[in-house]
Formats: C-alpha cells, sequence, structure tokens
C-alpha cells in the first residue's frame, strides 16, 4: 500500500501524485481518520495505565484488611471503556487500510502525464516491417485457411473467446514458449519455476488485483483465484519475510496458463486469439534492491525485446503515462509488436516496476545496513505466448496461405520450415 508516515510528512505530494493519475486527493481523509484513531490509542494507553494502577491498589487494600470494592467497581467501568476503545482503534484502523487498498501507486517522477493511451510516449522501434506483394491476412483468417484453428469447436466446449490449436499451430504454440523460456532462464539469469494457478485471496491482495479487479478475475467454488499472471504466484513468494540484502536481486521467470473475464472489454477483439479468457505466459518477476530496481526494469524490457529480435518481428517499446498505467506500476514499458495483417503495432508485453508498493501489500523486506527496508518489485512479459503466435503468423505469411517457421524456432519444431 501506501506508506502513512509520509502521507503524515507531506500530504500535498502525495495528493499530487494521485492528481497525476487522473484522481482526487484522499490525504485530508486520510488523515483525519489517521488523528482520530491515533487519539484513541492515547486514550486507550491512558485508560490501560489507570487499570494497571487500580490493580497494584486493590492488592495494597487487601494486604492491610481494606475495603477495596470501589476501586474493583472503577476497574469494571475501566475494563468496558478499555473494551470499546479497542473496538474504536481496530475500526479506525481497518477504515484506514481499506482506504490505502484501493489507491493506486503513485506514478514516478520521469513518467510523462496523460489521461490515456493516446499519450504514451514511443521511445525505439525495432525492424522494419515486411512490405508484402498480397494483402496481409490476419491471424485467424490464416489459421483457420490452414484448418489448424478451431473458434467453432472451442465455443461449443467453453464459450466465446477460447480457441482449439491443432497439429503444427499447437506445436508451434508450445516451440514458443519453450524457446523463450530457454532464453530467459539460458541467457538471461532467470531461475525457472512450476508455481500453483490457484491462489488465496491473499496473494491478489498482495500483487493489487484485490480488492478492487475481482470482476476481472475468476473464482472458483472452493475459494479459490485462477491466476491472470503468473506475476502473482512468483512475487508473493517472498511475502512475509525479511530476506538477506546479498540474496537480491531475485529473478524468476515462469510458463502458466493464465485466466482473465475480459470483464472491461465489451467488444473488444471479439474474432481472434488477440484477447481470450485463457492463454500462456511466460511471465518474468523480480525481487530487486531499492537502489537498483531502475537498472533492472531496463535490463527486463530488454530480456522481453530480445525474444522479438531473435524471431525477427518488429516492434516498437513506449513508456506509458500516467493514465494508462497498471494499479500497482510507477512505471511501465510496453513493447507492441507489428501485425500486418491488422496494420498496426499491438501490445505483446508489459513490463512494470511497482516499486515498494507490493512489498508494502506483502510484507517484503531485506536486511541492509539501515535496517530492514521493503524490497521493490518488478514484472513482464517474456513474452505472452498467443500473442506471439499471432505475430508470427501474420509476419511469415506466404501468398499460398502457408506459414514459414522463423530459423529460431526450428529445432523445437522438428527441423519443419513450412506449416501448411
Amino acid at each position: 500500500m501506501h506508506d502513512l508516515k509520509a502521507i503524515r510528512d507531506n500530504g500535498a505530494a502525495f495528493d499530487a501524485g494521485l492528481a497525476r493519475r487522473g484522481l482526487e486527493g484522499r490525504s485530508a481523509q486520510i488523515l483525519h481518520l489517521d488523528s482520530e484513531r491515533r487519539q484513541a490509542q492515547t486514550r486507550l494507553q491512558e485508560m490501560q495505565a489507570r487499570r494497571n494502577e487500580a490493580s497494584k491498589q486493590i492488592g495494597l487494600l487487601k494486604k492491610q484488611g481494606e475495603d477495596a470494592s470501589g476501586v474493583m467497581a472503577d476497574i469494571a467501568r475501566l475494563k468496558d471503556d478499555i473494551t470499546l476503545l479497542e473496538a474504536q482503534d481496530k475500526s479506525l484502523g481497518e477504515e484506514v487500510d481499506t482506504l490505502l487498498a484501493s489507491l493506486p501507486n503513485l506514478p514516478g517522477a520521469d513518467v510523462p502525464d496523460g489521461p490515456d493511451e493516446d499519450h504514451n510516449v514511443e521511445i525505439r522501434r525495432w525492424g522494419t516491417p515486411a512490405a508484402f506483394d498480397f494483402k496481409p491476412l490476419e491471424h485467424d483468417a490464416i489459421g483457420e485457411t490452414l484448418g489448424l484453428m478451431d473458434f467453432d469447436g472451442a465455443a461449443k466446449l467453453s464459450g466465446a473467446r477460447f480457441v482449439v490449436l491443432k497439429g503444427a499451430l499447437a506445436r508451434l504454440e508450445r516451440a514458443l514458449a519453450s524457446f523463450m523460456l530457454d532464453v530467459q532462464t539460458g541467457e538471461h539469469g532467470y531461475t525457472e519455476m512450476s508455481p500453483p494457478t490457484l491462489v488465496k485471496d491473499s496473494a491478489l491482495f498482495g500483487t493489487g488485483q484485490l480488492p478492487k479487479f475481482g470482476d476481472d478475475l475468476f473464482k472458483t467454488s472452493t475459494g479459490h483465484w485462477l491466476i491472470p499472471t503468473a506475476e502473482v504466484p512468483l512475487t508473493n513468494l517472498v511475502a512475509d519475510q525479511i530476506l538477506d540484502e546479498a540474496q537480491l536481486p531475485i529473478r524468476m521467470t515462469a510458463l502458466t496458463p493464465c485466466y482473465r473475464s475480459e470483464a472491461g472489454a465489451a467488444g473488444k477483439d471479439t474474432r481472434g486469439m488477440i484477447r481470450q479468457h485463457q492463454f500462456w505466459k511466460v511471465e518474468m518477476v523480480s525481487i530487486a534492491h531499492p537502489d537498483q530496481s531502475d537498472a533492472e526494469h531496463q535490463r527486463m524490457t530488454q530480456c522481453a525485446e530480445t525474444i522479438l529480435q531473435r524471431l525477427g518481428l518488429p516492434y516498437r517499446t513506449i513508456v506509458l503515462c500516467t493514465g494508462d498505467m497498471g494499479f500497482s506500476a510507477q512505471k511501465t514499458f510496453d513493447i507492441e509488436v507489428w501485425l500486418p495483417g491488422q496494420g498496426r503495432y499491438r501490445e505483446i508485453s508489459s513490463c512494470s516496476n511497482c516499486g515498494d508498493f507490493q512489498a508494502r501489500r506483502m510484507k517484503a523486506r531485506f536486511r541492509s545496513d539501515k535496517g530492514n527496508r521493503f524490497v521493490h518489485t518488478l514484472n513482464g512479459s517474456g513474452l505472452a505466448v498467443g500473442r506471439t503466435l499471432v505475430a508470427v503468423l501474420e509476419n511469415y505469411q506466404q501468398a499460398d496461405g502457408r506459414v514459414r517457421v522463423p530459423d529460431v524456432l526450428r529445432p523445437y519444431m522438428g527441423g519443419l520450415e513450412i506449416i501448411g
């Protein structure tokens, strides 16, 4: 969440950060509740001190053979007052925590201001989109023409926003995931993990999906949630821990299925594989020293970009403006791959530095010569497998409807050079 002490010290700066997010200031409300709670705590401490003193007095009176009933009556009244104050302290504390938990991370000083995606800033491009001597098709048309992508069959099983991949496309999906993991573990130093994909409320609270974004998630009848990304289980592996400074950075990666309700995406990308309820993704997570998280953020983004470069897929990297960042992010780089069938760039990876925002929610710290400090957490796609498959199909399509397999994937495809 947010540092309550920092809000006490400079509420105006906190409100200014929220204003950059397009939100009204909340420091006055937070500090009012905080003041009421601190007053209740002060009164509670005074009452407890009086009770302790009265208890001692009872002992002395009894020892001297004197009547202690009056003092005992006072203690009974104090007990009732203490019970009320304890309830008030708890209630005010929960109110402050609930309010703080509902507010997004504050944007970094170097994040561009703006209300929406139109104000994101491109920082670099790689590759040149290919010039086709025919009208390039979108991925769903390619896959269905090949007979290897079945949306109707998936709809019978599960409804809209699902797909069944067959034959060479199913293998291509597996090849892409294996290639990504090999690069991230073998070259970039990430440790491969295989985490649970069902998690408890506390895990989703820790990374910021709950309580605000429950409608975007799927929940089981057992009370478990299906993960929207491996960021959730991987980041929470350090929850409630105090790490040694020498352990940082901790870099983890995992291939998992991801599940999203797409509650806010009605009418968007209803065809194809761009926006589905279930998809595979290779996720990268870093647990970093606060002094190194900016450099780790750049490194993570480059690790994601490397996959696209090896696949020969043109892309651009942008920094998101304040109005387009995710709830937990302090700063985010999005990587957008060129899709010739759509004639535009589409997001394929989002790499975010969350600062200490998630760490405060998870109580994840490390020992330093300055005492225990909160770690910084980072997460990024390395990459979204389905969207990468989409990009391969559209960029490597041939005039005859077949698809050329990128050179780096052929060893994973048993030497197959052409699909179709």
